[in-house]
């Protein structure tokens, strides 16, 4: 298959994961008249998570604008293996829409609560605590899966660790906000994974 249609998918699907997201986080900025600050997570974390973004976001602007600067991290896979990863976005941008039409105003870009924030527990939240940590790992993944390039991916996978390091305290500041109803909550829901039993 064309190169340039792989490219035309992926910045198609990127994009609109993208839009969603920041419709979503501008929208619940002007709903809730808050904006927090990202020194809640504390410096170090913060400058990891800085750094580690610019080049997360950077890596598939630069396979879009021309795809020969990342050939040093091709994988060879074959048209079926992308096209799964075209597949898997799709799936992501369902899942990113679904997410941030669940939490409405409760989207922060930190671990820290809003100050108006009711704890939801519907929609995706129904069945996983943090699903934007693993639809969004799993959209870098698929991006790398459709650019071919292994660090793509690898960014993904590092980008959900990261997240997953931070999340006891964001499920901390939870607890002490919600108390016994968070700590129900999470007996009932997997924290990146819908709880199978």
């Amino acid at each position: 298959m064309n190169e340039n249609i792989f490219r035309i998918l992926a910045a198609l699907i990127l994009f609109t994961g993208m839009g969603i997201s920041f419709y979503f986080r501008l929208k619940a900025d002007r709903e809730s008249g808050e904006k927090l600050s990202r020194k809640a997570d504390g410096t170090v974390l913060m400058t990891i998570i800085r750094i580690g973004g610019l080049i997360l976001w950077l890596s598939p602007f630069v396979y879009l604008v021309n795809p020969a600067w990342m050939a040093w991290s091709k994988l060879g896979l074959p048209d079926s293996l992308r096209l799964l990863g075209v597949g898997l976005g799709i799936l992501c941008g369902f899942g990113i829409y679904w997410l941030f039409s669940s939490i409405g105003t409760g989207i922060t870009p930190v671990s820290a609560t809003r100050k108006e924030h009711k704890l939801v527990t519907n929609g995706i939240y129904k069945y996983i605590r943090h699903p934007l940590y693993t639809f969004g790992s799993l959209l870098f993944i698929a991006f790398g899966m459709m650019a071919d390039s292994w660090f793509i991916a690898a960014l993904g996978i590092l980008t959900f660790i990261l997240m997953a390091i931070r999340t006891p305290k964001e499920e901390a500041n939870l607890i002490a906000k919600f108390g016994d109803e968070y700590r129900e909550y999470m007996k009932r829901t997997g924290r990146f994974l819908p709880k199978l039993f």
